[in-house]
């Protein structure tokens, strides 16, 4: 009797080599900026034990009466919030202007040998922020690490769309799940250590994201062997170019919404970053006086990121076709979701304190509803605008869209932390109305699209009942 296929090698045949090739591409890009968004969380989860609540430990200085005794320097001072406000910019600033030129160096160099320079860099300045405590250094170290992590964003997506192309738009919910999964790690891996050895929380993560981009330099195959790109893709290799462009073609875009999509993604992105960088020290000194140290603060504050992979995964089906597609909808679906948000925000600065259930609660609902928007924008608006009917023909068309929405989006990340280590020395509270009035602002400016959406949406009832 003739003995039929192993259960494995009937699984390697079943799918065609391409079909390997492209499942290995999608994983290896998601592992790529996993790790590039888990290594920025070390600094965030770090922040509540550089400038810690003294009150109740034994100082072994007696003749000290600091009450900031067990803080680092600088960070021991009145003025700790700004500082720490400006570590994280120095970062954020550095990210969103290299974010418009970062493009003109990824067109001209290999993607792979790109990743790699970009992963092993950051890498490297982790590994020195563990051991440095000299502020100006810190500061141009994340200077440094800012412009190394925008290596990533732009190559990753060149990759993943020579192997989908169009095809892409299927994955775009799921896959783009990599911010909020690499937050979440980065989170879990830096509390760790931040009790007992903080430095390690730069170190591991450090080495997670070097090893990474070695991986990506053996195994990372940039478009398919032998065929040249697909020409509808060849135009993301300049996505993030600044915008010097016809005046025709920018005329094009205010009409499409590319404008107020931007200013939307720039107020959405406020409110995401700060929750990004200041989440885990504001849920430490909300809950310092209940025992809840900077490794459950860190805990803690993954889960607005597990709200946002739900965000994330309802805006991907809301984008195929259950609601965005039917009603053209996509400014009203991200409308929806940030007016809902803003009452959250409110809800869990009123109630979120009261205990950890209801602030998990509030902060995956808060997660979800802020970081959903965020998703569907820079995915599938950017492909929908980039790609339309009155824009074919243009290789730059996508490329501006890409640079104007993503650039402006990057500015308002490099804000929000900024302005809230400036706000936070009033009080929490201002901080939260700070959030609340981006997040009102990011509606607003989606208001001419959501009328626009809503008119054609009645006259395809109309035509429907004729």
């Amino acid at each position: 009797m003739r003995s039929s296929l192993a259960p494995g090698i009937w699984l390697l045949r079943a799918f065609s080599r391409d079909s390997w090739y492209r499942g290995l591409i999608l994983l290896l890009t998601f592992l790529i900026y996993t790790c590039y968004h888990l290594s920025r969380k070390p600094i965030s989860v770090v922040k509540s034990q550089l400038h810690r609540n003294c009150t109740g430990l034994e100082n072994p200085n007696n003749n000290s009466n600091s009450t900031t005794w067990c803080s680092w320097a600088p960070f021991d001072q009145e003025n700790y919030k700004e500082l720490l406000g400006g570590v994280d910019d120095a970062f954020l600033i550095a990210y969103a202007v290299g974010m418009f030129i970062s493009g003109i160096f990824g067109e001209r160099l290999s993607i792979r040998y790109y990743l790699f320079a970009g992963m092993l860099l950051s890498g490297i300045l982790l590994l020195i922020c563990a051991i440095i405590h000299v502020l100006l250094i810190l500061l141009f170290l994340q200077l440094f690490n800012g412009l190394a992590q925008t290596t990533g964003w732009p190559s990753v997506v060149t990759c993943v769309g020579n192997w989908f192309g169009k095809e892409g738009k299927i994955y775009h919910g799921i896959w783009n799940s990599h911010t909020s999964v690499g937050n979440i790690l980065g989170s879990l891996i830096a509390g760790i250590w931040v009790d007992s050895a903080w430095g390690l929380s730069f170190i591991v993560p450090g080495i997670i994201i070097a090893v990474t981009g070695v991986i990506s330099f053996f195994f990372l195959v940039e478009s398919k062997c032998g065929l040249c790109p697909p020409q509808h893709h060849v135009t993301l290799l300049t996505s993030f170019l600044p915008f010097w462009f016809p005046e025709k073609l920018v005329t094009r875009n205010i009409r499409l919404g590319v404008v107020e999509f931007s200013l939307c993604l720039l107020f959405a992105k406020l409110v995401s970053y700060t929750f990004l960088f200041w989440l885990p020290s504001t849920s430490y000194f909300v809950f310092s006086t209940a025992h809840f140290g900077p490794k459950e603060a860190g805990d803690l504050s993954t889960l607005f990121d597990v709200g946002g992979i739900i965000g994330q995964a309802l805006c991907a089906c809301f984008s195929r076709g259950i609601i965005s597609d039917y009603t053209n909808g996509r400014a009203t679906t991200c409308c929806v979701m940030l007016i809902v948000a803003a009452p959250m925000l409110f809800l869990y600065n009123s109630v979120g304190q009261n205990g950890i259930g209801s602030s998990v609660v509030m902060l995956i609902i808060c997660g979800a509803l802020v970081n959903g928007p965020y998703a569907l924008i820079t995915t599938a608006v950017s492909a929908d605008l980039g790609t339309h009917k009155s824009l074919r023909g243009n290789a730059k068309a996508l490329s501006t869209v890409a640079a104007i929405i993503d650039g402006t989006g990057s500015i308002g990340a490099a804000l929000g932390p900024l302005l809230a280590g400036l706000i936070s020395p009033t009080g929490w509270n201002n901080v939260f109305y700070m959030l609340i009035s981006a997040d009102i602002l990011a509606c607003l400016f989606l208001s001419r699209l959501v009328y626009k959406e809503i008119q054609a949406w009645r006259r395809s009832e109309n035509r429907n009942r004729g």
